[in-house]
């Protein structure tokens, strides 16, 4: 038969192991919910930061319809890189509008068909039906993203995005990839 004794310092271990595991379950949501918001704060300063620079890239020209992130239209990937690629911004110069875009192959300097640089495109090769109010920059960019196979040799592949408008031509811009090795 357990003793009073016995049973009085199991009960007060038992609260004092509920109290410590209680505080550690605390501490740890308290540290989860500083991790977390730190990174949506953090991803929030990114996409503030981008949306000024593009805003930026716009203002210094008045005359510039398009935009691609990173501003010198150059793209290092590397074999096996997925989900990699660059930012695209138009400008309505005009009124509400349609526009749409294709993004083609134009050169490459390693062998790759130009159909076999079009297939590296893994996300938003052409796009249909964007509509940008006047005078406004579209809401968010496209990302164009690549799919980068291990048996693509080391490459430098020019692409063209050409814009239209309505069905005709607006404008239009080089991007260049360069892949390299691993």
């Amino acid at each position: 038969m357990i003793s009073k004794k016995a049973a009085m310092e199991m009960s007060v271990g038992t609260i004092v192991t509920i109290v410590l595991l209680m505080t550690i379950l605390i501490l740890g949501l308290v540290l989860v919910r500083t991790i977390f918001k730190t990174a949506t704060t953090s991803i929030d300063g990114i996409d503030d930061a981008m949306r000024s620079q593009v805003q930026k890239l716009f203002a210094e020209d008045d005359n510039r319809k398009i935009v691609i992130q990173p501003a010198n239209r150059e793209v290092s990937l590397k074999k096996g890189d997925e989900g990699r690629g660059f930012g695209l911004f138009i400008r309505n110069v005009g009124e509400t509008s349609q526009f749409s875009y294709d993004l083609t192959a134009q050169e490459t300097d390693c062998g790759l068909s130009l159909t076999e640089a079009e297939d590296l495109i893994s996300l938003n090769k052409q796009r249909k039906a964007i509509t940008i109010p006047g005078g406004n920059i579209m809401e968010s960019g496209i990302l164009v993203k690549f799919k980068i196979p291990e048996t693509v040799p080391p490459c430098l592949i020019a692409y063209s995005v050409a814009v239209e408008l309505e069905g005709k031509p607006y404008t239009s811009t080089d991007v260049y990839v360069t892949i390299e090795g691993k």
